[in-house]
């Protein structure tokens, strides 16, 4: 027999789930907000505009996926995505061998003022983007900048720095100079979240520091290694603003496509080719996912054989 308790409402405690469900969307619901207004519905605006051709004679006109299939073969975006791609086999590793490097001598505790070595690593990175690709781009100068004002008083002649062979490598510099303090700073995280009982325990077995780097270490920071390597290849396709700023100092290598991002901003607000440069957003952002994802994929797997 089923007991009814007395002066209980009807219908109370009857759907506490749904209840649970509705507080917890409500708590949501202004991420969700904001989230739809300012990453999806850009996205969907965009792949609207790249199905469209706007034209001299007879307006906007559906086009279908003709803009891809035109990006697909444009030399310039190709040649935009091969250059960006050189510059993300050379400065991503180097960025985050730093930036580890700078993580496991803080965390050895035997860097004099750590604090202090930490602040100033990672203070290239407040430094905004523009602010920092012009003084680079001032101590890159062979006629009016630092390095020229070394070559004279050495009595050399100065390395050309921003010319076609070394632009890449004095672009790759600023990145990294800008980013290694913020991915030390992700990989130092890790590193203080090692549970104490690892260390202890790989102290009884005998292991020296080197010993504890490779076998506790470096296993722990796995999933903050694999987190700083795809935020440096989403960010390396993003490449815009150093470029963007050496193409007063040297216009003659930096042209209208030296990287995607570029070319699309010259195509929409120069070239008034809104569409096609929507998609070519549009492909940068999936040859973008694409390669973050074979990184994860290669990650897992390496794992897994281990």
């Amino acid at each position: 027999m089923a007991v009814v308790s007395r002066g209980a409402p009807a219908g109370a405690g009857a759907h506490p789930s749904r209840r649970r469900a509705l507080t917890g969307f409500l708590f949501f619901a202004p991420f969700l907000v904001v989230f739809l207004a300012t990453i999806v519905a850009p996205l969907v605006y965009a792949l609207g505009l790249s199905l469209f051709r706007r034209r001299l004679i007879g307006g906007t006109t559906f086009v279908g996926l003709d803009n891809y299939l035109r990006a697909a073969t444009d030399p310039q975006f190709l040649a935009g995505i091969g250059r960006v791609g050189l510059f993300l086999v050379i400065q991503v590793p180097v960025m985050l061998l730093l930036a580890l490097f700078v993580a496991l001598a803080i965390d050895s505790r035997r860097v004099w003022w750590p604090k202090l070595f930490r602040l100033g690593v990672f203070v290239p990175y407040a430094v905004p983007s523009v602010v920092g690709a012009l003084m680079w781009g001032f101590l890159y100068g062979g006629q009016f900048g630092l390095t020229g004002q070394l070559a004279e008083a050495f009595g050399v002649d100065p390395p050309d720095l921003l010319g076609s062979s070394l632009m890449l490598a004095s672009l790759a510099n600023i990145v990294t100079w800008q980013f290694v303090g913020y991915n030390m700073l992700i990989l130092y995280a890790a590193l203080r979240a090692i549970p104490q009982d690892l260390y202890d325990a790989a102290e009884v077995d005998g292991a020296g520091e080197f010993r504890k780097v490779w076998s506790v270490k470096l296993p722990a920071l796995r999933p903050a290694l694999l987190l700083a390597t795809i935020f440096s290849v989403i960010g390396s396709f993003q490449l815009f603003t150093e470029p963007k700023v050496m193409t007063d100092l040297s216009p003659a290598v930096i042209g209208t496509s030296y990287t995607p991002n570029i070319y699309a901003y010259e195509l929409a607000f120069n070239g008034q080719l809104v569409d096609y440069a929507a998609a070519i957003s549009v492909l940068l952002g999936l040859v973008t996912i694409v390669v973050a994802y074979v990184v994860q994929l290669t990650t897992a797997r390496r794992e897994h054989i281990l």
